[in-house]
């Protein structure tokens, strides 16, 4: 269960961070390639925001004895 809070927690503050990145793009190059880069950043969001949710999560290792 930690590890989907964890995941919607990173892919929310990713997907917050594409859509500033993607209306920024737009009023610098349009709405087409503000559509390409905002996918783009989407599915690199939901990409990171999983390896980052495994390892956060992760069980610690004990130290040998």
């Amino acid at each position: 269960m930690t590890l989907l809070i964890w995941y919607i927690g990173l892919v929310v503050i990713g997907d917050a961070i594409a859509y500033f990145a993607g209306l920024a793009f737009e009023r610098q190059f349009g709405s087409y390639p503000s559509m390409v880069a905002f996918i783009a950043m989407y599915f690199v969001v939901l990409w990171v925001a999983w390896q980052l949710a495994v390892r956060i999560t992760a069980p610690r290792k004990a130290a040998a004895a």
